[in-house]
């Protein structure tokens, strides 16, 4: 099975020397400046790969897969997140210290789509091997991947026909350069196994893109983290909800939400039962890295496509 195959190839086990050099486009929701995204690069351009970076200029977290059409991108009017970019800077460019780093003032996927309908053809002439979305601040699980701009670049560009890997570490990598070299060195190494796998052939089967997601851990603490196969399923540890007044939402005030007045927070806790065991949100809880299969678009499962058939055989035509 599909399935089968592509778990054995991810949870390969051991950091391997990538058997090729990869065209790598990376890009995330949280800012060209965070600093996982720029521990990566790094890291990524140190085990011999051409990696580009096309980012959000400031941190679009909760975007998902929204887009501005037939909006033009002006002048800025906010300093990019980290402040190495000023108002009045265009609003496509470049890093100042780094030329392959590259931000949109944007939303997530317009900066992938910057990165794949420009910078790609520009840098290679082609699209790149592999598409990379984060590391995210904060993880991506369960229901909550829905809102998220790290998944959404990576199932924008499966839905083009490339592989791509969104990748998620924990809330306490923001801003924290070691934690950020720690998350940089677990995504290396997930990399590397992808590709002794492959060969020189793709890294993933065409359509599918993965949902990593590493879970709490403090400096040092990375090296010996369990890699897990999981599936989203139904249970999340974090699901937002609608309030009527965020001043008396717990979550929202200990974020420095005073203003009495609606919004959406989180709802954060819960124990999964029994038939949740394998979902990714209950065995990243428990310490493990997860990782998840994704497809492209809503297609719902054969044995659901069967039941509408059935329902529906006096109105369709086929």
């Amino acid at each position: 099975m599909k399935t089968t195959r592509i778990a054995l190839a991810i949870l390969a086990a051991g950091a391997v020397t990538p058997a090729f050099a990869l065209n790598i486009l990376l890009t995330n929701d949280d800012g060209f400046a965070a600093p996982n995204i720029r521990a990566l690069y790094i890291k990524l351009k140190a085990a011999g790969h051409d990696v580009i970076v096309s980012a959000p200029c400031q941190n679009q977290s909760g975007k998902g897969a929204s887009l501005n059409f037939l909006t033009p991108l002006t002048a800025l009017t906010k300093d990019c997140r980290g402040g190495t970019v000023k108002v009045g800077a265009p609003g496509v460019g470049t890093d100042p210290t780094y030329a392959d780093i590259s931000y949109v003032d944007g939303t997530p996927v317009m900066a992938t789509m910057y990165g794949l309908d420009v910078l790609a053809p520009a840098r290679w002439g082609k699209q790149p091997d592999v598409v990379i979305s984060g590391p995210n601040e904060g993880q991506n699980l369960g229901g909550i991947v829905n809102t998220s701009g790290t998944v959404s670049n990576a199932i924008f560009a499966a839905n083009r026909g490339l592989p791509a890997i969104a990748i998620s570490a924990d809330t306490n990598t923001t801003d924290n350069a070691a934690l950020a070299d720690e998350v940089a060195v677990l995504s290396i190494k997930f990399l590397a196994a992808l590709q002794a796998k492959a060969g020189s052939g793709p890294l993933l089967p065409t359509g599918t893109s993965l949902n990593v997601n590493f879970p709490t851990f403090t400096a040092g603490g990375s090296a010996n983290l369990p890699w897990v196969f999981s599936r989203f399923g139904t249970f999340s540890t974090t699901s937002p909800k609608f309030v009527a007044d965020l001043s008396k939402d717990p979550v929202a005030s200990g974020y420095g939400v005073k203003a009495p007045y609606p919004g959406v927070t989180f709802v954060i806790g819960g124990k999964p039962d029994s038939t949740q065991a394998d979902n990714e949100a209950a065995l990243n809880a428990g310490g493990k890295i997860t990782v998840t299969a994704m497809q492209v678009g809503f297609e719902a499962r054969p044995q659901s496509q069967q039941w509408l058939r059935l329902r529906l055989r006096d109105l369709l035509a086929k």
